[in-house]
């Protein structure tokens, strides 16, 4: 078993990396595989809603001309979904920006999920947030809103999976947040033990429908 944790900071060894490794230190210690993907410091497009991942090649066609890809391929964003094809978990860690994650792992996030769903669905997520003083709380729930909508079960820890840093490396000195990332890591290991000997659950096919009538 294998979780893909995806650091959102364009600081390579910043404390949201800090965090991330607490979380792959311990999974290592249940026997957990993992991978820690840099976001960078390099541009992530956002989905301007084109559709092109869900359009077939032409009107004969049965598949989507782009399956399970972004049309967009100039940036992460189809790398770390081809990794997510082999994992079992994901991960999402960022900073905390005027009480948001970064911007470009949001769009990442959109992006993926939306391109390529079926590599993230039904399998165990969850949620870091790193910050100075401020604004955790609200940067970790809408880090884990998209992850409802995929039917992951989002795992939880001790506390909001929460860590505190300004400078780089100060997060280690967060002993409640490195304990709360521990905790974090034990109770994947756990889900993902348990869920290996069970079948997923049946789904019902999707009704969508809006409020405009």
């Amino acid at each position: 078993m294998k979780v893909l944790l995806i650091n959102g900071s364009a600081r390579r060894h910043g404390n949201t990396f800090l965090a991330l490794s607490e979380i792959a230190k311990t999974l290592q210690t249940e026997g957990i595989d993992s991978e820690i993907v840099q976001l960078g410091a390099k541009p992530v497009r956002g989905c301007i809603a084109c559709g092109k991942c869900k359009q077939p090649l032409d009107a004969t066609a049965q598949t989507p001309q782009f399956p399970n890809r972004c049309v967009f391929d100039d940036d992460i964003c189809n790398q770390v979904s081809a990794k997510m094809k082999d994992c079992d978990a994901l991960v999402v860690g960022s900073p905390v920006y005027y009480g948001q994650p970064n911007g470009s792992v949001l769009s990442l996030v959109q992006r993926m999920f939306f391109s390529a769903g079926e590599y993230f669905n039904g399998k165990p997520a969850a949620a870091v947030a790193v910050c100075r003083r401020g604004g955790a709380t609200a940067a970790f729930q809408t880090l884990c809103m998209p992850f409802q909508m995929m039917n992951m079960p989002v795992i939880s820890s001790q506390y909001w999976n929460i860590a505190y840093g300004r400078e780089e490396g100060e997060a280690v000195l967060d002993t409640e947040g490195m304990q709360t990332m521990r905790t974090l890591a034990r109770n994947m290991a756990f889900a993902l033990k348990a869920m290996a000997n069970l079948p997923k659950p049946q789904l019902e096919p999707w009704q969508p429908m809006h409020f405009i009538r």
